[in-house]
């Protein structure tokens, strides 16, 4: 049983059943043990990989869609190139790279990483040597201005709420000590308008799923890119809903019970509702959700993989290119699984990736 654990089941003790969000948070952030502060999950030696991770085309992909994006708005002489939960610094350094291919653009970024783990910190730092990147703990110490942004597998790492309906209101899945172990409860049944509103007609072997936390972030980027213009790139894997149960552990690179491992050494998710981020950033507009593979092949994912392939010079290079390629697109891989969503002004031009295929 891990220290993290222990502290987990102290709080249940003194202070009565937990949520699901505050059990997420505990796992993922708690000061001393949690998942994401003294570790590097990312990369082949951690727990997944994720997409910067598996070829350089997509962070150069979302390069190009946000200097398009620039372009589109006027060019704004000084903006903020923001990253959200950026790893180890990959797609940000691809995105640099990228960059240097427009140096206008290049020359009016203001590099930030929106990171609170200082293993992580030191990783990126490494990695983006020379780029002069700075750091923040929360998108509320970004400075104001033009806001560029990306955020890859972030908000699925946030905490969120399970609900239920029943005919005397709506229960919130609980989380308490039973026979010693950690075990689902649910709280007393009480209304609440705005899942009677966003859920209706939901049945009962069904849960609301709502990050509070998430939707307080995608309303803070909706103002911001509303009061200064920008745009902003949300991938991750969801749907435009929230209904089901998608909580979920994975502990070396293997699926593992959501409430029954070594706590503090496993990744703990649950999928995006893009459709309450959507709602949150609305001072804005959203475009998509798009499914990644359909958003990276309408940006120019497969040009670029024939660039690439065409330039590599011996077959096995070639192989792991075209790998990469259809891990990042495919229907039976990230291509669907994992969607796109856009933030940008009102008034801003359509962006490339968002329109429809007739």
């Amino acid at each position: 049983m891990s220290e993290l654990t222990e502290i987990i089941k102290t709080r249940i003790a003194e202070n009565g059943p937990i949520s699901i969000g505050e059990y997420i948070h505990l796992c993922l952030g708690h000061p001393e043990h949690g998942y994401y502060i003294n570790r590097d999950p990312f990369g082949p030696d951690g727990d997944f990989v994720t997409a910067p991770e598996i070829s350089q085309m997509f962070g150069e992909m979302l390069a190009l869609w946000l200097m398009q994006a620039w372009v589109d708005q006027g060019q704004p002489e000084r903006f903020v190139l923001a990253e959200l939960g950026p790893g180890r610094g990959t797609l940000m350094n691809d995105m640099l790279r990228t960059a240097e291919t427009l140096p206008p653009f290049l020359a009016a970024a203001e590099v930030w990483l929106v990171e609170t783990s200082p293993a992580m910190r030191r990783k990126q730092s490494a990695v983006l040597m020379g780029k002069n990147p700075h750091w923040a703990n929360s998108i509320d110490e970004l400075p104001e201005a033009p806001l560029f942004l990306v955020a890859n597998e972030f908000f699925d790492a946030l905490p969120m709420h399970q609900f239920r309906h029943t005919d005397a209101g709506w229960q919130e899945r609980l989380i308490e000590v039973k026979d010693g172990k950690l075990a689902y409860t649910h709280g007393r049944p009480a209304q609440n308008p705005d899942l009677d509103e966003f859920f209706p007609m939901l049945p009962e072997n069904l849960y609301a799923e709502v990050s509070y936390a998430g939707e307080d972030i995608a309303e803070k980027i909706g103002n911001r890119i509303a009061e200064h213009g920008g745009a902003a790139l949300i991938i991750d894997y969801g749907e435009w809903d929230g209904a089901g149960d998608s909580l979920q552990a994975v502990q070396n690179h293997e699926p593992v019970d959501e409430l029954h491992h070594e706590h503090g050494a496993a990744d703990v998710t649950a999928h995006v509702n893009f459709a309450a981020l959507a709602r949150a950033a609305g001072a804005a507009r959203t475009e998509g959700c798009e499914p990644q593979g359909t958003f990276l092949r309408r940006i120019g994912m497969d040009v670029r993989a024939e660039m690439l392939s065409n330039a590599a010079g011996n077959d096995e290079v070639v192989e792991e290119i075209m790998t990469a390629h259809r891990r990042l697109t495919h229907t039976e891989e990230m291509g669907t699984l994992f969607k796109v969503m856009a933030i940008v002004p009102k008034d801003a031009p359509e962006t490339p990736g968002f329109e429809d295929d007739a």
